[in-house]
């Protein structure tokens, strides 16, 4: 379908959320005016790779580029590279722009708008956190940097502070590079726990305490970062002193919203846009996606508040279309996410426990340990899955899995299961897959369906 109708949609910034909303738009008008405010020189790239690019899993950044910026110019569209909006006015539909090359300023009309503007690393109150040698990594330059100080032969100490998603794929760069030591210092006392219960939590920290060189610091604090000659060269924290020469700080991301506070505009308190399921913000006109929004929850009912690329890019294709005219709604994310920490993966997708405790749900759990595969053939391996369901109705609400080869993707199962409503019991009978080097007859999901009381 192609709708016709003059208009102009400026969209302000061009990565996963924006440009997924401009090419979805642009198709769908062929009449409207379509400009991209975009305050770096990259556009429609992944951020999710950039610590496997640090720990030269691969070579080119490049690869982490979806399509260059010059492609999408030569289809086209006005995307004006740095070029950053700095306010907008919400009654006269205005917005100011800089151009950072020349510093000049100047205001630009729409009828339409989306903000696109991601988020940026947190950096917490640490003393000398912008002492040489301490890095985020957050925008495809920090890639850039970070990677080129990680292949020194000189930085053999990697300090990461946190450990979120971030934090453990960089604690796998790290040791992929043969690093002598990688510490990850986390304040809580879990690794990742805001997105996984502590079943599946003491699974990947076991495994991180198993590679030699590699060292867990849970429930401590960072307090200064010492430097000598303008460098870090140690960290100290409330429990002790460890040499650095590189650290870096994973700590959370913050929506990039400042600009946006004197409009009125709906957020939540880390200034999050609260949308709703057509994208629009709470100001007439105004559309949002990606790192610096809400996202409306399948299961919670609620917009939460979780920066995710594949829930920026639906999103984004969603604002697209009701950008161009067509009213079209998102279904709810479920959150589904997946990590590798070393050896091991873990996926999760719904609600976790503590979650269902906060929602004040009647709720169950069940949580098993099988085997991924047969015995008689080679790599079989420990598996984990908890699944959170519905006392009343068995209706499953949220899982967990965490192993070795496989784990991960039966996660996307449970992501079905979920959006389809299907009860424990259900699952326990699913047809799923079966052949010696994939599962076992009865599937580590079928065992934990038929284990649910």
């Amino acid at each position: 379908m192609v709708l016709g109708g003059k208009m102009k949609i400026i969209i302000i910034g061009g990565v996963a959320a924006g440009m997924s909303a401009a090419a979805k738009a642009s198709r769908l008008n062929k009449e409207a005016e379509l400009v991209i405010y975009e305050k770096t020189e990259v556009v429609s790239w992944g951020a999710c790779g950039l610590p496997y690019y640090v720990g030269n899993f691969f070579e080119s950044p490049n690869n982490m580029i979806a399509r260059p910026v010059e492609k999408f110019i030569e289809a086209g569209m006005n995307i004006k590279i740095k070029h950053e909006v700095i306010a907008i006015d919400v009654d006269k539909k205005e917005v100011t722009v800089k151009n950072l090359v020349t510093g000049e300023t100047f205001i630009d009309n729409y009828d339409k708008l989306m903000v696109a503007t991601g988020a940026h690393a947190i950096m917490p109150p640490i003393k000398n956190l912008s002492t040489k040698g301490v890095y985020t990594l957050k925008d495809y330059t920090d890639g850039i940097i970070l990677k080129e100080e990680m292949l020194k032969d000189e930085n053999q100490d990697i300090v990461i502070v946190g450990a979120g998603y971030i934090g453990l794929e960089v604690a796998e760069a790290a040791k992929h590079l043969g690093k002598r030591s990688v510490r990850i210092i986390q304040l809580g006392d879990r690794v990742l726990l805001e997105s996984f219960d502590k079943e599946i939590t003491d699974v990947m920290e076991e495994e991180i305490r198993t590679h030699e060189g590699v060292e867990l610091h849970l429930e401590e604090i960072v307090q200064e970062i010492v430097e000598e000659n303008g460098k870090v060269v140690k960290v100290k924290t409330n429990k002790g002193e460890y040499p650095a020469d590189i650290v870096v700080v994973s700590t959370g991301v913050r929506p990039n919203t400042a600009f946006l506070k004197e409009t009125g505009i709906e957020m939540l308190g880390n200034g999050a846009l609260v949308i709703d399921n057509h994208g629009r913000t709470s100001i007439d006109s105004i559309y949002s996606a990606g790192d610096c929004a809400t996202v409306p929850h399948l299961v919670r009912k609620e917009n939460v508040y979780i920066p995710l690329a594949t829930t920026a890019n639906k999103i984004g294709r969603i604002v697209g279309e009701n950008l161009a005219g067509v009213e079209t709604e998102f279904q709810g994310t479920l959150g589904s996410a997946a990590v590798k920490v070393m050896d091991v993966e873990a996926g999760r997708t719904g609600i976790t426990e503590s979650e269902a405790i906060k929602m004040g749900i009647n709720y169950k759990t069940v949580f098993i340990k099988d085997k991924n595969q047969t015995n008689y053939y080679p790599g079989r391996e420990d598996i984990f899955v908890k699944l959170i369901y519905d006392a009343d109705t068995r209706v499953l609400l949220g899982g967990q899995i965490a192993g070795k080869k496989g784990a991960v993707l039966r996660v996307d199962s449970l992501a079905t299961a979920i959006y389809a409503k299907l009860t424990v019991d259900e699952i326990g009978m699913m047809d799923f897959c079966y052949a010696p080097p994939f599962a076992r007859t009865w599937d580590v999901m079928n065992v934990a369906g038929n284990v649910a009381k």
